[in-house]
């Protein structure tokens, strides 16, 4: 897995988020409430916190102790405490329907349509993110499962509406620009 997504300012945790299943489906899973940039920026503060991004460890961890890591500031996330509990019910996923391995969340799927249910099966994953999360392994990674665009829905276009379409600074703006205009508008990102 090699991606084009350059969303948190860090080369370094950029190239995490475009080479590691794991790391990505974290980024997504925090994409809520707090700036992009926060958000994607977490699975690497957390590989530095642990010394590693395994979804069997992650989950067996102890709750306090992965609290800890994932609250230590600078915080992964706005709600550290709610976020450790989804990132730890995501690895149990993972290891449960998955062997432990966090790419077959996509290329277990036989095309767009069952991509998008197993996505909706991860814990905090919604219709939304769902569908953005498919427009980012399409766009950013160039998997793209027969009926990808139509699971992925109005993220599937070349609008820029969100993390899907961003490869650098410029389409970072491009897509808050976007969104400004969407939200004085009344409308949401699907519109």
């Amino acid at each position: 897995m090699v991606g084009t997504l350059a969303i948190t300012g860090d080369a370094a945790a950029d190239r995490l988020l475009n080479t590691d299943p794991l790391a990505l489906l974290i980024g997504m899973l925090l994409d809520q409430q707090v700036p992009m940039e926060w958000a994607f920026r977490g699975p690497a503060t957390l590989r530095d916190r642990l010394g590693h991004l395994d979804p069997a460890a992650i989950a067996d961890a102890d709750p306090e102790a992965f609290l800890e890591a994932c609250s230590t500031k600078p915080a992964i996330h706005r709600f550290p405490k709610s976020m450790a509990g989804r990132i730890q019910g995501l690895c149990q996923h993972v290891v449960d329907h998955h062997d432990g391995d966090a790419a077959d969340v996509w290329t277990g799927a036989a095309d767009g349509a069952e991509l998008a249910l197993r996505l909706r099966a991860l814990p905090g994953y919604g219709a939304e993110k769902t569908k953005i999360f498919i427009a980012i392994l399409a766009k950013r990674l160039e998997y793209r499962p027969k009926g990808w665009a139509s699971a992925a829905g109005p993220f599937a276009d070349d609008v820029p509406r969100s993390v899907a379409d961003i490869d650098g600074p410029e389409a970072l703006a491009e897509v808050r620009i976007w969104k400004k205009a969407q939200k004085a508008a009344g409308k949401t990102k699907q519109q």
